[in-house]
């Protein structure tokens, strides 16, 4: 392109940018730059220019890059230095602004423009250069104790736990890289025998890494992402942790991802590093099924994938798929534990159902057609290879994966199912003498007859057979057996009417389940497959009951939870939604239900033992066992329904007060805010749900301590929304109100989540209870600055306020005149807006005429700050009743102690109107 039109380019950006338009600046400048001649040295300027764009936009990091490149065509431009400078003191890189600046100035001496940016940024690189020379001596006395293995292993471990605490200040992690202390990490981990030191010296490299893309590269570079996979493979539940920590936050800092539950990558960032993110996912691919790796390193590797395959700015997903990802899980998904043979791999009890979940999460990013078939595809190419193979073990394999693709990605496990042979082949291996196909073809059955239609065609087919197993002396066979029994006979739910099996059946499986639950043995296998069982079970109102009498059973429920099994997650938290009665349930209609009996259709029934007081006696029952302890363990699942389940039990419990204070003592407020922020729309609604039921009744500074209080705010303003429930919405603005009073950092949380609009909107509510909550709410709110300039506004809410004065509902006028009372204490504009309400006077007889103590002394109050804010005010006042109200009022109060407030407040008003003239002084007498 000629140089007139990237010239023509570039005046048209000076234009947008004088005339405020940074967007139209933005595009034009690019064009300019895109069309120059890489040796035309105007490059340069356009580059600088476009930096004074991002500068004004904030994108500080751009605006270094730009700058930089301008000069490397053009040393020592001083527009270019000074703009970098500028960006580079926003980013705190203090030490090359003042290079900047200093380099501007051996230029230009006389430039007063940067001398005040001089002087301050030399005092930042003084004392951050003090600060350094601390640093470096105290490193070095840490670095000669940690890395002496001649030292006492007490002394090593202060040390390397102090050089963890300076890891984590910005200060602290620049020296320690420099230091080469992550090679030295490094290598004293391939010879350290001491866990604890091994454990911190994992967290410190994760430490750096959390500082940014910057120092994670720096990490890189000395390690490389191989080094993290080597240390993941270990049988140290705590090196694996910390290992799996480190690789979430270099991908966190590789693509812009904070430490949070909500947080997301940023798109331009991806694409900087992509190159070392897709070296991670091909590492984590290839690693999932490496034989040679502990069963602790596999699970964190596919919780990796799982945490962060639906991202759609990774595209890990289908990049996932397109290397062989599936193949690889599926054969994690279908290894066996108690299967030896020369190329098995080690899985924990957790690994197939982790496995599970994460080939769910991936199906649910399949998002088009041809995606889904691809899918579904590489399982089919997976199943027709082992089916091919004549050898048993292949079959039970098949069968295996089959049973993880129906717990997890259910849609392709039912196509799978359902062609032709398939539930033929899982059949006859359940009928036969084999324990090992007994076993798996009895669970595979249990996981299909997930569907009524699937169930009935299986009860047919092989209710006989599960019968037949469950005689059998391994309790292992037993238990499969016992529960696709349970399964199949709880296909009709809840619907009492429905009985697949004999009357008294479902009791006698659930004793049953009870029993092995129980197990002498105490083996965790049997014991997780009984708590499934009782899982289908407990859908018939009389195993309930029968259940939550039986304290050692729901002990054992609570003791099995507490082990962080995995693949006990369904099992006991599906049985803890039953006993609560916390599951989905369907509207009836009375309507429908007279055309269904017209119609002659089946109509459920819900059973006795399933009203509201058994319900509650039950959740009080199982508060007290402790199953919150229970909930909290499980909620380390990836599986967003597992989710939904755990936070619906929570708030089942929190829906009882008694129970609140046990939900916050053991725990239970932490997992809340998670379950909140992250999984189904329903199981975050429960979980909000259950945070405002703590929240209304509990002192917050107890139920939300420190952070947590901020943390709350995003989870209840989600229930201020037209899809939640009236009682939803009343909860929510209880506890804000609540949260509101505890500080202003809380109020200014919810200030800056979009609250004011949403607790306004229910303001205005024809529903007397949340119109009144909304406006308690709004009164503990308006104690921030901010929220007063919201009512000083263009608008009618001071008048609104006013009106709600009035109201019939006496607590919703009490919370209105405190509003009033704090609104016109903080601001004149608010005073003079009182007077644009056609009932102000009405509202302030109201108030000052009121029996009830707390509303005279909020109107006195309300009198007294317009008085106070201005003589042309308080004369407005005077022209009416109000002064002889005020006289009156003081009378009735000079000797009564319970309205000594009123009385001083009465005579400070009086006073300002003293001294204005308006009123003559009062005798002392």
């Amino acid at each position: 392109m000629e140089l007139n039109e990237c010239e023509n380019y570039k005046q048209l950006g000076n234009e947008a940018f004088k005339s405020g338009n940074l967007e139209e600046a933005l595009k034009y400048y690019t064009n300019a730059i895109k069309n120059a001649k890489s040796e035309s040295k105007e490059l340069s300027v356009y580059y600088k220019n476009r930096a004074a764009v991002y500068l004004k936009q904030e994108k500080y990091d751009k605006v270094v890059e730009d700058c930089t490149k301008c000069l490397e065509i053009s040393p020592n431009d001083p527009k270019a230095l000074f703009r970098r400078c500028q960006a580079l003191e926003a980013l705190k890189r203090f030490e090359e602004a003042y290079k900047d600046a200093t380099d501007i100035f051996k230029d230009d001496p006389t430039n007063k423009v940067i001398q005040p940016y001089l002087q301050r940024l030399h005092k930042i690189v003084e004392e951050i250069a003090r600060q350094k020379g601390q640093i470096n001596n105290k490193l070095e006395s840490m670095l000669k104790i940690v890395f002496d293995p001649t030292n006492e292993k007490e002394k090593r471990e202060i040390a390397i736990k102090n050089l963890l605490v300076l890891a984590r200040e910005h200060g602290g992690s620049g020296v320690i890289i420099k230091s080469q202390v992550v090679q030295k990490i490094k290598n004293l981990l391939k010879l350290e025998k001491d866990q604890e030191i091994c454990v911190t010296g994992v967290r410190i490299i994760g430490e750096l890494c959390k500082h940014g893309e910057k120092e994670t590269k720096y990490v890189l570079q000395d390690v490389g992402i191989p080094w993290f996979l080597e240390i993941l493979d270990s049988n140290n539940k705590e090196i694996v942790n910390a290992a799996e920590y480190c690789l979430q936050i270099i991908l966190n800092s590789l693509s812009g991802m904070e430490n949070k539950i909500d947080s997301k990558p940023k798109q331009d960032l991806v694409e900087r590093n992509k190159q070392t993110i897709d070296t991670l996912l091909n590492c984590l691919t290839f690693s999932i099924n490496n034989q040679a790796i502990s069963g602790l390193a596999r699970d964190a590797i596919i919780n990796i994938l799982t945490r962060n395959i639906n991202y759609n700015a990774l595209n890990w997903a289908e990049e996932f798929v397109d290397m062989g990802g599936v193949a690889r899980l599926l054969d994690c998904a279908s290894e066996l534990e108690e299967c030896k043979y020369e190329s098995a791999m080690s899985i924990t009890p957790s690994t197939r159902t982790i496995a599970a979940v994460c080939l769910a999460k991936i199906y649910e990013n399949m998002y088009y057609d041809t995606l889904r078939s691809k899918f579904l595809n590489k399982i089919e190419e997976f199943l027709k290879d082992k089916l091919l193979s004549p050898d048993i073990e292949s079959k039970v394999r098949v069968t295996v994966a089959l049973t993880a693709l129906l717990r997890g990605p259910l849609d392709v496990g039912n196509t799978i199912i359902g062609k032709e042979g398939i539930l033929e082949m899982i059949l006859v291996m359940a009928n036969t003498d084999d324990e090992l196909q007994q076993k798996v073809a009895c669970e595979c059955l249990i996981a299909a007859a997930s569907k009524a239609d699937k169930a009935k065609s299986i009860v047919s087919q092989g209710a006989e057979i599960l019968k037949k197993l469950y005689k059998s002396k391994n309790d292992h066979i037993r238990i499969r057996a016992l529960v696709g029994l349970c399964k199949l006979g709880s296909y009709g739910g809840s619907d009492s009417s429905i009985k697949p099996f004999a009357e008294g059946s479902t009791l006698k499986l659930a004793e049953a389940c009870k029993r092995f639950l129980l197990h002498p043995s105490k083996d965790t296998d049997i014991r997780k497959w009984a708590a499934e069982g009782l899982s289908y079970l407990t859908l018939d109102a009389e195993v309930k009951e029968s259940l939550v009498e039986d304290k050692p059973a729901l002990k054992a429920l609570v003791e099995l939870a507490s082990t962080g099994d995995q693949g006990v997650v369904f099992g006991v938290v599906t049985t803890l939604v039953n006993l609560c009665n916390a599951y989905e349930k369907q509207e009836v209609i009375p309507e429908m239900i007279e055309l269904a009996k017209f119609a002659k259709q089946h109509i459920p029934e819900e059973h006795e033992l399933d009203d509201p007081d058994f319900v509650t006696k039950r959740i009080l029952v199982l508060g007290h066992e402790n199953i919150t302890v229970a909930l909290v363990a499980l909620a380390k699942t990836e599986s967003p329904n597992s989710k939904e389940l755990i936070a619906r039990v929570f708030n089942a419990l929190a829906s009882e007060r008694d129970l609140r204070g046990l939900i916050v003592q053991q725990g239970g407020v932490k997992v809340l805010i998670k379950l909140a922020l992250q999984g189904t729309d329903k199981g975050k609604r429960h979980a909000a749900q259950a945070l405002a039921r703590i929240g209304i009744t509990m002192d917050p500074a107890v139920a939300f301590p420190g952070q947590r209080a901020l943390e709350c705010v995003r989870p209840l303003l989600s229930l201020l929304h037209p899809d939640c429930t009236g009682l939803e919405n009343f909860e929510a603005l209880m506890a804000l109100c609540n949260l509101a009073q505890l500080s202003e950092a809380a109020r200014q949380r919810i200030v800056k989540e979009g609250g004011l609009g949403k607790i306004e909107n229910y303001m205005y509510e024809d529903h007397e209870q949340i119109s009144r909550a909304a406006i308690q709410c709004m009164c503990n709110m308006t104690m921030s600055e901010d929220v007063v300039k919201f009512f000083e506004g263009d608008n009618d809410r001071v008048k609104f306020v006013v009106s709600c004065c009035l109201d019939e509902d006496k607590e919703t006028a009490m919370a209105a005149a405190g509003m009033l009372a704090i609104l016109t204490g903080f601001s004149k504009k608010c005073c003079e807006k009182v007077f644009d309400s056609t009932n102000w006077l009405d509202a302030m007889h109201c108030l000052l005429a009121n029996d009830v103590i707390g509303m005279q002394y909020r109107g006195v109050c309300i009198i007294a700050n317009i008085i106070t804010t201005s003589k042309s005010l308080a004369e407005k006042l005077m022209e009416t009743d109000i002064m002889e109200i005020l006289m009156a009022l003081k009378l009735l109060s000079d000797n009564d102690g319970e309205r000594k407030q009123i009385a001083e407040t009465i005579d400070a008003a009086l006073k300002v109107a003293q001294e204005y003239g308006i009123i003559k002084k009062l005798d002392s007498d």
